[in-house]
């Protein structure tokens, strides 16, 4: 890994980081109202009738008000469990699902763990970001799961990642292992991105 690179990546993580926790419960609600909206449109355009996507933290792009909807309208959801080998195991969203807290003090599903070809079979992928560059890179938060994930697969359903509109960015540092994906979901729009995959 280049230490340029890392280093750029940490600072901007850094700073991604900060102006998330600087945003008011208000103004959080209200993102996850309109993702909520947003990403519905994009199943429901995609006519995707199984996904994978995460529960989001505190800080991050509201999730949960869109996950528990789908679950209600019968999308099957699988979400991420964190392992410590570095993948990923996969649990069905229920309607009473009770949530832990997972490796990083993220949070989790409870349900019955499946591994992590579970993923395989979804129609669309929505998954965190710290920001994603107008090709279609994506910057996580430096454990490479999603990466790893993606990176893995043999054929691969669109990506989208979830991000607050101010971490669309024109440009990325990147390293090899890195991942891009398909469109970013933001409160106010659901870009489509042409990413090149290596």
């Amino acid at each position: 890994m280049s230490n340029d690179v890392e280093h750029e990546k940490r600072a901007l993580r850094a700073e991604l980081r900060e102006r998330r926790q600087l945003l008011s419960d208000s103004q959080r609600d209200s993102a996850a109202s309109a993702i909520a909206e947003r990403l519905d449109a994009l199943i429901e355009g995609l006519g995707a009738r199984s996904i994978s996507c995460y529960l989001s933290s505190t800080t991050e792009p509201g999730t949960r008000q869109f996950v528990a909807s789908a679950v209600r309208r019968g999308i099957r959801v699988l979400l991420p469990i964190t392992r410590a080998d570095g993948l990923l195991d996969w649990a069905v969203a229920t309607d009473d699902d009770e949530v832990a807290e997972g490796l990083f003090g993220l949070p989790e599903p409870t349900g019955e763990v499946l591994g992590p070809i579970a993923v395989d079979d979804v129609d669309l992928m929505i998954i965190p970001a710290a920001a994603v560059d107008r090709d279609g890179m994506r910057m996580g938060w430096g454990r490479g799961y999603f990466d790893k994930t993606i990176g893995s697969m043999e054929k691969c359903p669109p990506v989208y990642a979830v991000i607050y509109d101010s971490e669309i960015l024109d440009f990325l540092p990147r390293e090899v292992h890195d991942q891009p994906v398909n469109g970013v979901v933001t409160p106010t729009q659901t870009l489509e991105l042409s990413p090149t995959r290596r």
